[in-house]
């Protein structure tokens, strides 16, 4: 019965087993804690408290979390970086500034204190240790992230104070280090501030452009994962060679991939999915393994030390918050959500803690002994419950809050967009677009349409729209967005759509650009030009020729009197939101009297998109804009049916002129919504005729002309 002879001993060494309970608490940590409404980020760190060394000694704290846990660690800070709103941020680095100055001196001044007068050190040991108090490291912004409030003012601002003042942390502790180890002097500091400044340009100046060029070439999904991540650990690398923490450098490489990910992506969603769902729990697990509870018990003064580290750092970080919101007339839920987010004590402090217990003051006694090195990790311990639980109340007051404030937002138009889908090659281009212009806030909206002709319903025909659909449900799918998907059989194809349209109520339709088959062909294609004339609802023509994630500016191109379509703020609206994911700017040209409607509601409802407006009276040659649209731009074109209002004449040579100046651009042409009341009169009529006014202006305009000469 050799069978049954298990060989059982703690710790638990097998990968296969260390695996599975590593992912078992991962699982059932939230599940249980949920119930009691405690932040699962404190479950995963009393489990490692649990399974560790000072435990039950389930699990031995060995290589793979050292490996995952720093894994973990920058990819909390490069998610930090990567969902910051860079216009917001830019907006409030002021703010961010005063509190990263107000979050590192007010911790120096009471840990320097405090470690002199109530724990008996020497200045050099509580220089060190209150800036271990300086520095705190975002635990609890995956909690911020699961809410949705990554771009609010108080998280913006607390990211840009944490930069801050771990860099001024970290910068003391390899000035103590480095003092101890002999080498402090003028050569020290000019090295240092000459590597940190090579590799804070390399990173500022090339990785965008690496990053840009590599998406453009390669739109291979686990390419770009690999990519992002090597970009990440090489950022960090090259900091830790320069000397400071490779945190920094993980948080600068989130701040300027930023543009190129958007927040609403594939990408995205996968990075925060394997962050979230592995290598930061695993973070989480190993710091609570290194916490030895029973030597708070074994003497008095660990116990002494504890106390004295937790208030301490706490009563800081909250003193810093309440300044910041003093300072800046913020709001108490606004103090509550930097507090929190500040307060946890972890990468930083577990880096200077470490560093202090290995340097040596004299033969055999430490800067900082095993009661420092103790009280740490449960000060560790508990700013990261605190954290946990001020931020996640904060962000449900908050999320709570919005909803109050903003009613109204109910009952607006519920929006819905078609997607007609036929050719697989431009699947991923209408999707993308989409998913840039849908609204943030709700995970579904979309609709993906097959249309099958009656006289063509063949069984190949069938396969390959069923192909089609898939592949948009999958795209859908990798950016947790609900896509419904319809197959429907009519005599045309714009039957079909137009029969979508009433059937799904959608608000707008989606198309790629036709590709000209024979020379008589059009450029827009039979099946535009008949869908515009058979519906008055919001179309977007579209042609991709790179990813949308590496454009870098939007121009768009605005009628005379586009102000008067019913469509008017909503093509405005989807038009900054895509600006926002991307975090690119959007240069509008129209004619003044449009650019001041254009502009008063771009400032008042999306004022933290990045705009710039210019003064375009004559339309009658887009040859005027090629000078402003690069090859990686986005040309925008609001044109309008016949019979509208902003509807003129030159029109007519817009194909002309796109196919002439902007073949190699990435092109979106808008027709707005043309219903309303200025249109309901002319709906007895057919589209077609409706351009007798325009001949007749045309007519006027010349009689004016000629007179005017003569």
């Amino acid at each position: 019965m050799d069978w049954l002879n298990l060989d059982f001993q703690l710790p638990i060494t097998n990968p296969t087993w260390v695996f599975f309970l590593v992912l078992t608490i991962i699982l059932f940590a939230p599940i249980l804690l949920n119930r009691l409404r405690i932040p699962h980020i404190i479950g995963m760190i009393l489990a490692g408290v649990v399974i560790g060394d000072y435990g039950f000694n389930v699990l031995e704290r060995d290589s793979s979390f050292e490996l995952f846990g720093k894994v973990g660690l920058y990819y909390i800070m490069f998610l930090a970086g990567l969902e910051m709103d860079m216009e917001d941020f830019k907006k409030n680095r002021l703010k961010g500034l005063v509190f990263g100055i107000y979050t590192f001196i007010i911790p120096m001044a009471l840990g320097i204190w405090s470690g002199m007068t109530i724990l008996g050190y020497n200045m050099t040991t509580a220089i060190l240790l209150a800036s271990m108090y300086a520095s705190h490291t975002l635990i609890a912004y995956p909690i911020v992230s699961r809410y949705g409030l990554g771009r609010l003012r108080s998280v913006s601002i607390t990211i840009a104070g944490t930069a801050i003042t771990v860099t001024l942390a970290l910068i003391i502790l390899a000035v103590i280090a480095g003092g101890y180890s002999g080498t402090i002097d003028g050569f020290f500091w000019m090295w240092l501030t000459l590597k940190v400044i090579a590799v804070v340009f390399l990173i500022i100046y090339f990785f965008p452009r690496i990053g840009r060029w590599f998406f453009r070439k390669y739109e291979d999904n686990i390419m770009q994962f690999i990519f992002v991540l090597a970009m990440v650990f090489l950022g960090g690398g090259m900091l830790e060679l320069a000397g400071l923490e490779g945190i920094l450098g993980a948080f600068m490489v989130g701040l300027v991939l930023n543009r190129l990910i958007p927040h609403v992506s594939p990408l995205m969603n996968r990075l925060e999915f394997v962050g979230n769902a592995l290598f930061i729990p695993y973070f989480l697990i190993g710091v609570g393994m290194i916490i030895n509870v029973r030597s708070l018990f074994a003497q008095g003064e660990a116990l002494k030390v504890a106390v004295v580290m937790t208030i301490v750092a706490t009563l800081s970080k909250w003193l810093a918050a309440w300044f910041t919101q003093k300072t800046f007339r913020m709001h108490k839920h606004e103090r509550a959500m930097i507090f929190g987010l500040s307060n946890a004590q972890a990468a930083a402090t577990l880096a200077a803690v470490l560093i202090g217990n290995k340097i040596e003051i004299s033969p055999g006694v430490p800067l900082l002994n095993d009661d420092v090195l103790n009280g740490t990790v449960v000060m560790i311990l508990f700013t990261c419950i605190i954290s946990s639980v001020v931020t996640e109340r904060a962000s449900r007051q908050i999320t709570l809050g919005d909803d109050f404030i903003l009613p109204d937002e109910k009952t607006k138009e519920e929006e819905k967009i078609l997607i007609p889908v036929s050719n697989p090659e431009t699947i991923e281009g209408l999707m993308g677009m989409a998913l840039l212009m849908k609204d943030p806030k709700r995970n579904d909206g979309l609709v993906a349409l097959n249309v099958i002709n009656d006289n063509n319903a063949s069984e190949s025909v069938l396969a390959r729209g069923r192909k089609s659909l898939e592949r948009t449900a999958m795209v859908a799918a990798a950016v947790d967005v609900k896509v419904a998907t319809a197959t429907r059989f009519d005599q045309s194809t714009v039957s079909g759509i137009i029969h979508a349209v009433k059937e799904y109520n959608a608000t707008e339709v989606v198309i790629g650009l036709h590709r000209k088959a024979t020379i008589v062909d059009s450029f827009f294609g039979a099946l535009a030009e008949n869908l515009l004339k058979g519906m008055h609802r919001q179309v977007m023509i579209v042609k991709c020729l790179m990813p949308a994630n590496t454009l870098r500016r939007i121009i768009v191109a605005v009628p005379v009197k586009a102000e008067y379509e019913a469509g008017f703020l909503k093509w405005i609206d989807r038009l900054c939101r895509m600006g926002g994911q991307l975090g690119c700017r959007i240069h509008f040209f129209a004619h003044p009297e449009t650019l001041r409607y254009l502009e008063s509601y771009v400032r008042k409802k999306h004022k933290n998109v990045r705009t710039e407006f210019t003064a375009f009276p004559n339309w009658e040659d887009l040859l005027l804009l090629t000078g402003q649209v690069n090859y990686d731009h986005l040309l925008v074109i609001v044109s309008a049916r016949r019979g509208s209002i902003s509807y003129s004449p030159l029109f007519e040579k817009l194909p002309m002129q796109i196919s002439k100046y902007f073949n190699n651009n990435s092109l979106l042409v808008l027709y707005p919504d043309q219903y309303g009341d200025p249109q309901d009169t002319l709906s007895f009529s057919d589209l077609g005729h409706h351009n007798e006014s325009q001949h007749y202006e045309a007519v006027g305009r010349w009689f004016y002309k000629w007179f005017k000469k003569s």
